[in-house]
């Protein structure tokens, strides 16, 4: 890929306790589990490592804690290919997420944002006076202040960068921030919790898509898991298929598409077959325990396609 092809990601830095167990206890009871991992995690994270395996250079924004666990997860960020010139470690812990996932690959997640917290104007500007030249696609999220996920995507317009915002967790957000967005990428659940629309089919998906065009977004790609996506552009709606797999573990799967997206948007991809990758490599991820571990490379990507 071309130096201007690079993907700058504004997000959380977290490490991930993840439990599995055939499934996740009753209030107040306490189960045996089957095994327990501890590995980097954080939305921003983990789609730093997407963009990164799936052949772009990642440029992460975000803060560690000056803890243990802030030298894991640099160690592990560095390791998978992503630049940290622009993370920023802070006194204090690093962020935490606590996972459980039951057989069915379903899980709940409990997420302490600490460091994740501390991401400030003055060090976004500086990564952005760095890297607008060289990052075509701003990829961020909502693990951070909402003020720096805005303040992010305004930087991004006036930098002529393609905005994809992947919102989640899903909170109500200021409206002025839908028209610096080219596509927000929500799932069933959170585009239903923005919208106030039902996403539980394909109507109510182009319905709450409209609902985002309306205040000024760009496009909408809204996923619903094995039922595929549907995106939403001013000319209509277009259903793009998944691609079926057994689940062992949905954690990051969202992560692993959004990465792969935005890898594919910045290398100048049609965005049809940006989506493809993306269905690809979040049916991989599924197919993984873990968070970043289970994000697959460019050639599994396209090992699958073929």
């Amino acid at each position: 890929m071309p130096e201007t092809s690079g993907v700058l990601i504004v997000g959380s830095i977290n490490v991930d306790l993840t439990t599995f167990s055939a499934r996740v206890p009753e209030r107040g009871e306490t189960i045996t589990g089957d095994a327990f991992e501890l590995q980097l995690g954080g939305k921003g994270a983990n789609q730093a490592v997407a963009v990164a395996r799936a052949g772009a250079t990642a440029h992460m924004v975000g803060c560690v804690g000056d803890d243990v666990f802030g030298r894991l997860v640099t160690d592990s960020l560095g390791t998978a290919g992503v630049d940290l010139q622009h993370v920023r470690t802070v006194p204090g812990q690093t962020g935490i997420a606590h996972i459980r996932v039951a057989d069915d690959g379903d899980n709940d997640i409990v997420v302490v944002p600490q460091a994740n917290a501390s991401l400030d104007a003055a060090q976004l500007e500086h990564a952005f006076s760095a890297l607008a030249g060289s990052a075509r696609v701003l990829l961020t999220q909502l693990e951070t202040p909402f003020a720096i996920t805005l303040a992010a995507a305004r930087l991004a317009r006036e930098a002529g960068m393609t905005v994809i915002l992947d919102p989640a967790p899903a909170a109500p957000l200021d409206p002025a921030v839908w028209p610096l967005v080219d596509i927000v990428k929500p799932n069933e659940s959170e585009a239903s919790l923005l919208t106030g629309i039902r996403v539980d089919s394909r109507e109510g998906a182009i319905a709450a898509g409209r609902w985002f065009l309306e205040r000024g977004a760009g496009a909408a790609l809204i996923t619903m898991g094995g039922a595929g996506s549907v995106l939403i552009t001013a000319e209509g709606a277009t259903d793009h298929p998944s691609i079926p797999v057994e689940v062992v573990d949905t954690t990051a799967a969202g992560d692993a598409y959004a990465g792969a997206l935005a890898a594919a948007i910045a290398a100048g991809l049609p965005l049809a077959q940006a989506i493809r990758r993306a269905a690809a490599a979040g049916a991989i991820a599924v197919t993984r325990r873990g968070s970043s571990s289970s994000v697959p490379t460019a050639a599994e990507v396209d090992a699958l396609l073929g």
